[in-house]
């Protein structure tokens, strides 16, 4: 029999030779990088608005090559009374081509960033064609919409666009949906709130939690609507919910939305995280509508059949089968769950064989998403953590953690399971928050993949990602004929002497966040491109080869390379 010194002294060694394995690391460089803009929130939360905001976009404004950074602000129910909080901070990345730690300044006045209002997502695009990028953020009581006018420069047309909205509406996703060459963008909507008249803290059975007074809701409020703005081609938007069939007629608590091709048709499909009632998944009829078949697939539900409270979603084809899996990030005490595609049978939720499930019981989880970290080739999953409850300090366990929760960091290990390596990676090292959303991209175009985080009431934290191995990657910039110029909704499948690939050009996914439009592979050492397969977003197809390892290629739709760039790997 083993003494308990020699069992900790081998789960020691055990521990070491996984760190050892997984070579994933990050450093905190927002301090230096001059991250210094607060989200706003307050220190109680006493109702439900004040503990959803907030989302981050990267974007390239300036053209430069080098990404920047948009993040909502967030609010109070005071500061909203008075007129609200600037939607927006943006922060342009300076002398990308000088260092590789990146560095920021703050040109939200300058950029004309000014609206007010209470920021929950942004994302960004160009919605209207014209090759620059614009902003599209959501909020309680209203959204802001600011086109591109290049140079990092914005108009306010929010009420010229119809994109404007009502009520509490949180993230955002865009694709064209009805291949007509236009982005269109679905919204959700999450609680009704009349801030004239709040529901009193604590006071019922849906204002409590383990016997401690809390906030109210989502349960005991009434839910909002979901909307579907359609792209009329002229700068401005009709809203198609109902005709279409995504309206959300039952009101259930919309967050996290995001597109993708689950069935492998062509045409995009549409996944909805609703807080604390059943996700909806669309299919796309390919005739301008949807049916709603998230039961029939299973990804309404767990998989023991229970609606969790769900807020943060990702897709992607994390075991490389040439399907489109679904993660999703829930409350307290309800797994989070991945869904794997198994074609035309539907989904099947493998969170507890996979190992993503258990860890994260006594956790809330928020941004996250499918990313090869280590460039390995096998796609690994963050997930930011924070509860809604300052109030669970209280109640702090081993079965719950407080307010300020740790991260999650899964390395996929290429068998169908992940394992936990957060205390491997130096994210256990960074203070504690309560975080929401989170964007994800390669920030110093070295080929590993960074993630840029929005905390609760706190300085958003810029991780820069660290890690050491023989791996490579390849980013892949498309860029397509007409007014999707971003090939928002294409795909590529990347074939190697290895295996395939696929990635699909997504914006608006993680929690009310938008990550990267490159497409990142990881090439683990040895690996050989033998060729990659673009599907427009128009259904097009197109076949490149002759690709590298250790470059930043652009894609031209019939034109194929058009620009090549070495990626500055790190040293080994």
């Amino acid at each position: 029999m083993r003494t308990p010194t020699i069992s900790l002294l081998i789960i020691g060694i055990s521990l070491l030779v996984s760190a050892q394995k997984t070579a994933i690391s990050f450093k905190d460089v927002s301090a230096d990088g001059g991250i210094n803009v607060s989200h706003i929130s307050t220190a109680d939360n006493r109702y439900i608005i004040e503990s959803m905001s907030g989302g981050a976009a990267v974007l390239d404004c300036d053209g430069d090559g080098f990404l920047d950074i948009a993040t909502v602000n967030g609010s109070t129910v005071e500061n909203f009374k008075k007129g609200g909080d600037p939607f927006i901070t943006l922060y342009r990345q300076k002398d990308g081509a000088k260092t590789k730690t990146p560095r920021f300044e703050n040109i939200t006045v300058s950029a004309n960033l000014t609206r007010k209002g209470w920021g929950m997502g942004v994302t960004a695009v160009d919605y209207d064609g014209d090759l620059n990028v614009d902003l599209f953020a959501t909020g309680f009581g209203g959204n802001a919409v600011y086109r591109g006018k290049g140079g990092c420069k914005f108009e306010d047309v929010t009420e010229k666009t119809g994109l404007k909205g009502i009520g509490f509406q949180t993230g955002s996703a865009w694709a064209d949906y009805d291949r007509d060459g236009d982005l269109d963008v679905f919204v959700p909507g999450y609680v009704s709130l009349d801030l004239n008249n709040l529901p009193i803290f604590g006071s019922s059975k849906t204002c409590s939690h383990r016997g401690i007074r809390v906030q109210c809701g989502p349960r005991g409020l009434p839910g909002e609507r979901d909307f579907f703005f359609r792209n009329k081609g002229d700068g401005t938007f009709e809203e198609i919910a109902e005709k279409i069939g995504v309206a959300d007629n039952g009101k259930y608590f919309g967050l996290g939305a995001i597109f993708s091709d689950y069935d492998n048709d062509g045409w995009l499909d549409l996944y909805v995280a609703n807080d604390s009632s059943p996700n909806y998944l669309y299919r796309n009829n390919r005739n301008g509508t949807f049916s709603e078949v998230g039961f029939e697939t299973g990804t309404s539900y767990s998989g023991a059949g229970v609606e969790q409270g769900s807020m943060g979603v990702t897709m992607a084809d994390y075991d490389n089968d040439g399907n489109v899996d679904i993660f999703v990030t829930n409350f307290e005490n309800e797994h989070n769950t991945l869904y794997r595609n198994l074609a035309v049978k539907g989904f099947l939720d493998v969170s507890a064989e996979s190992g993503v499930g258990q860890p994260s019981k006594a956790l809330v989880g928020w941004g996250t998403a499918f990313i090869d970290f280590d460039n390995d080739g096998l796609l690994d999953l963050l997930v930011l953590n924070g509860h809604v409850y300052p109030q669970m300090e209280l109640v702090k366990s081993e079965t719950v953690e407080g307010f300020r929760q740790p991260f999650l960091l899964h390395r996929n290990l290429g068998s169908g399971k992940f394992e936990v390596v957060t205390d491997f990676s130096g994210l256990q090292e960074l203070p504690s928050f309560s975080r929401r959303g989170a964007a994800f991209a390669d920030l110093n175009n070295d080929g590993l993949v960074d993630v840029f985080v929005v905390n609760l009431g706190g300085v958003p934290t810029a991780l820069l990602n660290t890690s050491v191995n023989k791996n490579y990657a390849i980013l892949l910039k498309l860029i397509e004929k007409g007014r999707n110029g971003d090939a928002i909704g294409a795909r590529v499948t990347l074939t190697t002497n290895r295996r395939s690939m696929i990635r699909e050009v997504q914006a608006g996914a993680s929690y009310l966040s938008q990550n990267d439009l490159r497409l990142h592979f990881g090439l683990a050492w040895g690996e050989i491109i033998r060729s990659a397969e673009v599907r427009w977003s128009d259904g097009k197809t197109e076949k490149i080869e002759g690709l590298q390892p250790n470059q930043a290629v652009t894609l031209e739709q019939g034109k194929g390379v058009a620009n090549t760039g070495m990626l500055r790997r790190l040293e080994n």
